[in-house]
């Protein structure tokens, strides 16, 4: 996946501003996206990385910005509940 990420950042531009995504960013985004399919609805989870990318874009810790999402999909699942 890693290859995928580093032609993706070339393509769109973004060496300037990353120098790659390490495998802990990698996690928490997934974390990230995992959580908002399972716990809110899958077409979430596309969306909710997107704004933890603005998130981070705005001087946000990826890892604590993963970890709010994750708290608020459990709060969300158990609204259904």
């Amino acid at each position: 996946m890693n290859e995928w990420l580093q032609e993706v950042i070339k393509a769109l531009n973004l060496g300037e501003v990353t120098q790659g995504v390490s495998d802990s960013d990698l996690k928490a985004i997934l974390d990230g996206a995992r959580h908002a399919a399972h716990q809110v609805e899958r077409p979430a989870a596309p969306v909710t990385t997107y704004l933890m990318g603005m998130a981070v874009a705005r001087g946000g810790d990826i890892q604590e910005i993963s970890d709010t999402i994750e708290a608020l999909a459990k709060t969300w699942a158990q609204k259904d509940s």
